[in-house]
């Protein structure tokens, strides 16, 4: 089969009325049991409307930011209600350790991880499911939702149409969609680093931030109790406790 058909049959695909509750149930099942990537198939649509202007894309951005929300929610709510083990995929190590670092960052700052796992495919289901195991308010993990689904649903987009501009690609729909998911992977990988070195220079920051009110802490009791002598937690006779003349029972 050669490349002009599969071109062809795939800009044919991308122009029916069913590839948008396809897409729909993509995007749902990518919330809380990712597959693929849901993001590079917004990139591959989108580079395939830049040569046929098909598919719709108010109609693709919108299908995309439905179903990413209800999939985000279904997780929430089966965190909730079973937890994160009930499954056997759960149990596995690799998994489990995302689940604590999920569980890790959203109890010190829920608002931004949940913006930025959004933009990491694994790390997104950990933190819905979390989110719900933890009684993470939901009327606050909705909304936090939204903006992040809304934000990335824009950002894939933009991946697509901006890799797929090059005017070398613009004969070509299947290169210039290999280019723009390559593209979008490379930066995908390059975002999630990124994000991890933000959430270690936080906790970083935490930890100083710690450090000094500790600090800041101990001066103010010495200023408070300033003829207080330190506890060296040396054991000290209990005088009041003996009688006039009665010779002490501490070990020589």
């Amino acid at each position: 089969m050669s490349l002009e058909v599969i071109n062809e049959a795939i800009l044919h695909a991308a122009g029916q009325w069913w590839i948008y509750p396809v897409l729909l149930v993509f995007f749902f099942v990518d919330g809380f049991a990712m597959i693929a990537p849901s993001e590079t198939l917004i990139v591959a649509l989108a580079a395939y409307w830049r040569h046929s202007g098909e598919p719709n894309l108010w109609i693709l951005a919108a299908t995309a930011l439905i179903g990413a929300m209800a999939g985000d929610n279904m997780a929430y709510f089966l965190g909730r209600r079973i937890g994160t083990d009930r499954w056997k995929w759960m149990r596995r190590p690799r998994v489990q350790k995302v689940f604590t670092w999920a569980r890790h960052e959203l109890d010190k700052r829920g608002a931004v991880l949940i913006f930025t796992a959004r933009y990491i495919p694994w790390g997104r289901v950990a933190v819905n499911y979390v989110s719900g195991s933890t009684g993470f308010q939901h009327r606050r993990f909705f909304w936090l939702d939204a903006f992040a689904c809304l934000t990335w649903v824009g950002y894939s987009l933009g991946i697509g149409l901006l890799a797929s501009s090059f005017p070398w690609l613009h004969h070509n729909p299947l290169l210039s969609v290999g280019v723009a998911v390559g593209f979008a992977l490379v930066l995908g990988f390059l975002l999630d680093h990124a994000i991890s070195l933000f959430h270690r220079w936080r906790d970083t920051v935490d930890a100083t931030k710690a450090a000094e009110a500790a600090a800041a802490e101990h001066e103010r009791e010495l200023r408070l109790r300033p003829h207080e002598p330190a506890d060296d937690y040396a054991p000290r006779e209990r005088t009041a406790d003996l009688a006039p003349g009665k010779p002490s029972t501490r070990a020589e």
